[in-house]
């Protein structure tokens, strides 16, 4: 895509009218005519300086620098289509789209679609705008004020030419009403509801969380389908009402069909749009009779809660993606009068109010007093922040704190209960949990769902979002039962903590993954026992070391330990475990002396109390911390002391875990004729044992000892190898030295370019992890291949370094499997 125009920029769209028909019509010949037409348009409007954005299918967006250009190119590629079969619709329109990587963004571009959409084939329709800076440049015809399928107020439109055409197709005939804004970021959720509705779905609910967007998706879904319908698209909005009686009588009203609604709609094709149900769903049996008085007859309903009828069919509305968030955000606020682009802290915004395009709209009309970074700042407390939503907007639309409560107030007096409770789950949390700590039961959480207070996710889990949690927060300090839960809460994740502290080794994978995903709970377990109880804080913070070290929570984890060693005069079992783990992350950040001294004191510790098997796990940490910080020989001493100990202690999986450790170092020494057939050796348990982690190592040792060697096509094959067994464990820092390990081997094989770029992601990520990496050998590696390789590449080294080191990570462990045929899902960080 050539570099697109900024500022005030003209967007044309084009579109072939009755395309299907023309197929059908020209079979075999359509592909070689719809080339044709695509050559000529591209010629035409290229003549004139177009931009060509975007094309899908049979239609074509382009943006010119001047309105002028734009209408002469269309003029022309219309003139050049004339004799042929194919009929082009043009709409034109003239602003300030916003301006991303993937091309134009916002409601300009929108704006143009809508007018394309609303003419005929061979007609070139221009917005006021366009006509504003084109008149009396070209001849135009005034075509009045139409409504466009953006549901916006009235649109005065042109058209450049003379020629004849049918009236626009636009929204002049139904009650739709009129939005304030076009809508954004929705349109593949409009083209899958639009395709239920056309596929032979008769009755369609749009449901979620109050300030989703229900009733805006509703509505466009309706504008689309206006002109295709014969007997009409008809709105009929029920949140004023409070009696399901008076549903059918509503529905008569707006037709009109008071006398004899049955009888209307025998016969009739058309569409209900039925807003806001979800107070009324005792009148769902009621459409039933409505539905099969008209095979023509199609619903479109929205609520919090499905209707749970015969032939229903659920369409969940998620939150906006990150960046349909950050452009509907970037919108709004110039709506008043804040010029923005979209930033970081804006998608950071939008992250905190959940991707809730009511909240988000909300947000950003407090742009106008605040901007973004204090705006952020203030969001720790969103519910009172963001107030004040449009005037004519229902009253439980007004405010995010109002679409809540309408939600609340629906709930039986069990789920409220439980609705409040639930807001002590800080994220997503596990049905058992739910149970155990807030007494949860399948019905209840089954209202939630219902009322989309609650949403059901993988592996029988359930999450709150954050604006919603924040609201039964406030309902939970108001009960008399905070504080217990909040003490029932930490003593679930302390005892799930400590499970997994016992099962690390042989369930190492799905007990990380299990602390990874109530990470966020385990955080405010530990922020609560900090008050109120501090012997706990250090038994929950000790047993999340491992954890914390493996999963690369580097920084926090050091925080936290240090914390809570502070705290508490503990001096047992849960002291001795909370120091090693210390000391363990103390290493990784390359704080000798605090290593030394908190890993000295662990041991001691672990050896006064006799406890043999924490022991050998301590020796172990305090190896790979001495060899974070290059003391090699003292390190060797304590995994073999470690194992050793755990050979007496008849567990073989520990020995193994130990033997890693004098593989490593080992290799670290240079050994390779000792560490080469030791590593052979360790692989082979490892497999045995099913042990990944240890087969990691093995195989990672074994590309060391090739790369000492200088055999670099053997080295590239153990690294790969070792960063397929890496990945599931979750182990960032131990992949980017796979990562590295690969980098270093292509280098050493004359692929200097892609050694230098995954050698800098290695980097790029140790600094983003407040790691401190100084490996003597490691580093002699590194520069033995990656310093030889920028000598190789000269000034493109800079140019390679820079591109790894800006790199995600997820890409770069790409980068180091490219051409690996077992590289297959590979897992995102």
């Amino acid at each position: 895509m050539r570099s697109l125009p900024t500022g005030t920029v003209t967007l044309l769209f084009t579109d072939i009218e009755g395309s299907t028909s023309l197929l059908n019509e020209l079979g075999n010949a359509y592909a070689d005519t719809l080339a044709e037409h695509r050559r000529i348009l591209r010629f035409e409007f290229a003549k004139r300086g177009g931009a060509e954005v975007d094309t899908q299918g049979d239609a074509f967006f382009y943006a010119f620098e001047r309105a002028a250009d734009a209408v002469e190119a269309a003029n022309d590629g219309q003139s050049a289509l004339a004799d042929g079969p194919v009929r082009v619709r043009i709409g034109i329109h003239t602003g300030e789209p916003l301006v991303t990587d993937e091309g134009y963004v916002g409601i300009d571009v929108h704006r143009a679609a809508r007018i394309a959409a609303a003419a005929h084939g061979g007609q070139v329709v221009l917005s006021q705008t366009t006509r504003d800076l084109v008149a009396g440049a070209v001849a135009l015809r005034e075509l009045g004020e139409h409504r466009l399928k953006d549901l916006t107020e009235a649109e005065r439109l042109y058209q450049a030419g003379e020629g004849q055409f049918p009236p626009l197709r636009t929204l002049d005939a139904t009650n739709l009403p009129l939005a304030a804004t076009p809508i954004l970021g929705r349109e593949q959720e409009i083209a899958e509801v639009l395709a239920l509705l056309g596929g032979g779905v008769r009755l369609v609910t749009i449901t979620g969380p109050g300030g989703t967007g229900k009733t805006r998706l509703a509505l466009q879904v309706a504008a689309e389908l206006v002109g295709t319908v014969a007997d009409g698209v008809f709105w009929v909005p029920l949140a004023g009402l409070t009696d399901p009686g008076l549903v059918v009588p509503e529905i008569a009203g707006t037709l009109p069909a008071r006398d004899d609604l049955l009888g209307y709609l025998r016969g009739k094709e058309l569409v209900l749009l039925l807003d806001n149900f979800e107070h009324l769903v005792a009148a769902a049996s009621d459409l039933t009779p409505l539905l099969a008085a008209s095979e023509g007859l199609r619903i479109l309903v929205t609520s919090r809660a499905p209707l749970r009828v015969s032939g229903e069919h659920e369409y969940a509305l998620e939150p906006l993606p990150p960046d349909d968030a950050a452009t509907l955000f970037v919108e709004r606020a110039r709506g008043v009068g804040r010029a923005l682009a979209p930033s970081r802290t804006i998608e950071s915004i939008c992250g905190r109010l959940d991707g809730l395009p009511l909240a988000i709209e909300l947000a950003a009309a407090r742009t106008k007093f605040l901007s973004p970074d204090l705006l952020l700042q203030r969001l720790d407390h969103a519910l009172p922040l963001l107030i004040g939503g449009a005037r004519d907007a229902p009253e439980h639309q007004r405010t995010l704190r109002a679409t809540i409560e309408w939600s609340h107030d629906l709930l039986d007096p069990e789920s409220n209960v439980l609705f409040a409770r639930l807001s002590v789950f800080a994220g997503s949390f596990p049905l058992a949990a739910a149970e155990e700590v807030c007494a949860a039961n399948l019905d209840s959480l089954g209202s939630l769902v219902d009322l989309s207070l609650l949403k059901p996710i993988a592996d029988d889990r359930f999450l709150m979002l954050e604006t919603i949690r924040e609201y039964a927060a406030e309902q939970l300090e108001e009960s008399v039962e905070a504080d217990e839960l909040r003490r029932r809460h930490a003593a679930a994740f302390q005892a799930l903590a400590a499970e997994c502290y016992a099962r690390r080794v042989e369930a190492e994978t799905e007990c990380s993954k299990r602390l990874e995903a109530d990470h966020d709970d385990l955080r405010v377990a530990l922020e609560w026992l900090a008050s109120h109880d501090a012997d706990g804080e250090l038994e929950l913070a000790g047993a999340l070391g491992w954890f914390w070290m493996s999963h690369s929570h580097l920084a926090e984890g050091r925080r936290r330990l240090s914390d809570a060693l502070a705290r508490s005069n503990d001096q047992g079992p849960i002291r001795a475990r909370a120091l090693t783990a210390a000391g363990g992350l103390a290493g990784w950040h390359g704080d000798a002396d605090e290593c030394h001294a908190l890993l000295g004191e662990g041991i001691a510790l672990w050896r006064e109390l006799g406890d043999v098997a924490e022991l050998a796990s301590g020796l172990d940490t305090l190896g790979w911390a001495l060899f974070a910080v290059g003391d090699n020989v003292p390190a060797l001493e304590g995994f073999e002391e470690g194992r050793e100990l755990r050979r007496g202690l008849r567990d073989p999986l520990g020995e193994v875990r130990s033997l890693v450790g004098v593989c490593q170092m080992l290799v670290a020494e240079g050994e390779v004729d000792r560490a080469e057939p030791l590593s052979r050796q360790l692989l082979e348990l490892s497999r045995e044992r099913a042990d990944l982690r240890s087969e990691h190592f093995a195989c990672h040792f074994l590309g060391d000892c090739a790369l000492i060697r200088g055999d670099c096509v053997e080295a590239e094959d153990r690294y790969k190898e070792s960063l397929r067994a890496a990945l599931p464990l979750g182990d960032l820092l131990e992949t980017s030295f796979e990562v590295q390990g690969v980098g270093m081997s292509a280098a050493g094989k004359g692929d200097w370019a892609r050694g230098v770029c995954l050698a800098a992601a290695g980097v790029a990520l140790w600094e983003s992890l407040g790691a401190t990496i100084a490996v003597p050998f490691w580093d002699a590696l590194l520069e033995r291949y990656i310093g030889s390789a920028r000598k190789q590449l000269g000034a493109e080294a800079d140019i390679a370094w820079a591109e790894g080191h800006a790199m995600s990570f997820d890409d770069a462990v790409t980068l180091a499997l490219a051409g690996d045929s077992k590289a297959t899902g590979v897992p995102s960080f």
